[in-house]
């Protein structure tokens, strides 16, 4: 829970968007970005519901997700002047509300199928809010989005990891998850590239340390699943890349 905390407060506390930003733009995409990633966790923890029912703490954290994504919908519709913004607002709370229904029954593969079509309508709903917000980041904004971009990925992956391995074993999903591995490399890559002082060059080459020891247990997966280690796994790598953005903010 302490993640998705973070995600929402850690933008909204600073001062790293340019002045030439309006606060509700700076408002919207923070809270875009927020949805994105939660349109990752929110699946990849039903998932896991879904392979083990009885894990009340998985559940309690699902219900708060939701919460966090009406606050999410709550700053957006009452900030934007947009009409698309609202239209597609409109239609991710419609598909909030059937994922909030689905967890008020049992789990099962048709509605684990439902929350894999949902997670996307959330994502590409945030994507398109976002772009209509959009404005020219400064150097420091924009390795704050990479940042906040390879969080995103690291749920992702881990999402379709848990998604070939629960009964959606198909093309598609391993496209997709090969996809978010390169995401991740790529935004690997971005940061490898930036002048850190030694301190955080060390928190740097520790993410690329971390993911390539993860990277090899995703490129096995159709031969092991260990969900609980890889949760554990990716849990920590979004911690110490979490400490990457704090550092971008305090330099902006």
């Amino acid at each position: 829970m302490k993640k998705i905390f973070y995600i929402f407060f850690l933008l909204l506390g600073s001062t790293l968007f340019s002045e030439a930003a309006t606060r509700g733009d700076v408002n919207i995409i923070e809270a875009s970005e927020n949805i994105r990633y939660l349109s990752q966790k929110i699946v990849k923890d039903y998932l896991f519901l879904y392979k083990h029912p009885d894990k009340v703490l998985v559940k309690n954290e699902l219900k708060k997700i939701l919460d966090m994504l009406n606050n999410d919908f709550r700053i957006i519709a009452t900030t934007t002047k947009d009409t698309d913004t609202k239209d597609i607002l409109e239609f991710l709370a419609y598909s909030k509300d059937q994922i909030e229904q689905i967890f008020a029954e049992k789990p099962d593969k048709e509605k684990a199928a439902l929350m894999l079509d949902y997670s996307e309508t959330l994502l590409e709903g945030a994507d398109s809010i976002a772009a209509a917000h959009k404005y020219e980041f400064s150097r420091e904004e924009k390795m704050i989005m990479v940042t906040k971009k390879m969080e995103y990925l690291f749920e992702r992956v881990t999402k379709y990891y848990m998604a070939l391995h629960v009964g959606f074993d198909n093309t598609t999903n391993k496209e997709q998850m090969e996809k978010a591995m390169i995401g991740i490399e790529e935004s690997l890559l971005e940061i490898s590239l930036y002048d850190y002082p030694k301190e955080i060059k060390g928190i740097q080459k520790n993410i690329d340390k971390s993911w390539r020891a993860n990277r090899i247990f995703f490129s096995k997966s159709e031969n092991l699943f260990i969900p609980k280690l890889m949760f554990t796994s990716i849990d920590y790598l979004e911690n110490i890349t979490m400490q990457l953005a704090l550092y971008h903010s305090k330099n902006q």
